[in-house]
């Protein structure tokens, strides 16, 4: 079995407890008096049941206090995923879907979301779902826009006709108290 970690000298128990009734964090708050368990002569297993944690999770602790300090035990957040597309690839698709398709070189008349996951397959060899393409060309600034269908044989005139309109002799009510009708 290993030994233990060495924890760095430059701290107390005192002051990570200080440490812990300053902090607005409540898991930083945990992990310093955990650790001030160990300051104090308590083992190892001590500050994992007091931090309600395992062994292995206290040694992680130690580990990054040794090397940040109580900045090393703030809960981080995750790096995520990288982006499909880079910067250079971004401002390609931006530039094409400004210019548009041509026709004659890509088979379409307007973008759609396939269509243009079909160019980004074939000008830089990204698979991006459609889904995926349509997050990322609303986070830069597009939105979905179609123009509203209109059937060729439609008449101006038959739309005016069909318009409802109120007759004429219908008015305001006169002012006053509503009457009784009997």
């Amino acid at each position: 079995m290993g030994t233990a970690l060495a924890i760095r000298g430059d701290y107390t128990a005192d002051d990570l407890r200080r440490l812990a009734r300053q902090s607005r964090d409540a898991d930083l708050s945990r992990r310093l008096i955990a650790l001030s368990i160990i300051y104090d002569g308590g083992s190892r297993s001590q500050a994992a049941s007091l931090g309600g944690v395992g062994l292995q999770i206290v040694r992680d602790w130690v580990e990054r206090f040794n090397l940040h300090g109580p900045e090393g035990l703030k809960t981080g957040k995750a790096k995520g995923r990288e982006p499909l597309l880079n910067e250079p690839q971004r401002k390609a698709l931006i530039d094409a879907v400004e210019k548009g398709p041509v026709p004659y070189l890509d088979g379409v008349v307007r973008w759609r979301l396939v269509d243009l996951a079909q160019w980004l397959w074939q000008e830089h060899r990204i698979s991006i779902s459609r889904q995926t393409l349509g997050r990322e060309l609303n986070a830069l600034g597009y939105r979905k826009l179609s123009a509203r269908p209109k059937h060729h044989a439609q008449d101006p005139n038959a739309i005016e006709e069909f318009k409802k309109t109120f007759p004429p002799q219908w008015g305001k009510s006169p002012p006053g108290p509503p009457q009784a009708s009997e």
